[in-house]
């Protein structure tokens, strides 16, 4: 990843305080400016870099964040100003924690297998038999159902999962 050191004169970085965001549901982009202590041009200029940076727009135009969005533009400062990341390289962060996400989201739900799946297999095949019989209700043609009349169904299977 690219990474720029900025450092003061005595070659130590310079901390960035994170200040406190105050509970509102929208942000205009001059409140932001000030939380973030930037120019609203930077502001402006990292919407165009970060994809993820993509605040709501009110019908004037003007740019409305939310609390997530000041966060985002907290990190990207912190990145940039404090640990010395180059734009590239901030982008690349936000790309490596995007996968990783991905990754953490899809190994979540593993899927049964042994004699968990084989005790499912009833239960599936009861559910299986209910869709069937819901899709026959839905795709049969409105003028032969009459009142109080059920569509017939081939592969009725006892009691449904919602009978009493």
């Amino acid at each position: 990843m690219s990474r720029q050191t900025s450092q003061t004169t005595s070659g130590v970085p310079t901390p960035i305080a994170m200040p406190s965001i105050p509970d509102k549901l929208y942000f205009r982009i001059g409140d932001v400016a000030k939380l973030c202590g930037v120019e609203a041009y930077v502001l402006r200029f990292w919407e165009s870099e970060f994809p993820q940076l993509k605040p709501n727009k009110s019908g004037t135009g003007q740019r409305l964040y939310r609390r997530r969005d000041v966060e985002l533009a907290l990190r990207i400062k912190h990145l940039l100003y404090a640990d010395g990341y180059t734009i590239a390289g901030a982008r690349q962060v936000f790309t490596a924690e995007s996968r990783e996400s991905k990754k953490v989201a899809q190994s979540e739900l593993p899927l049964k297998r042994g004699q968990a799946a084989l005790e499912a297999q009833p239960q599936l095949q009861k559910v299986r038999s209910e869709l069937r019989e819901i899709l026959a209700i839905l795709s049969a043609p409105a003028k032969q159902l009459r009142a109080g009349e059920r569509p017939r169904v081939t592969e009725r299977t006892g009691r449904g999962l919602f009978d009493s």
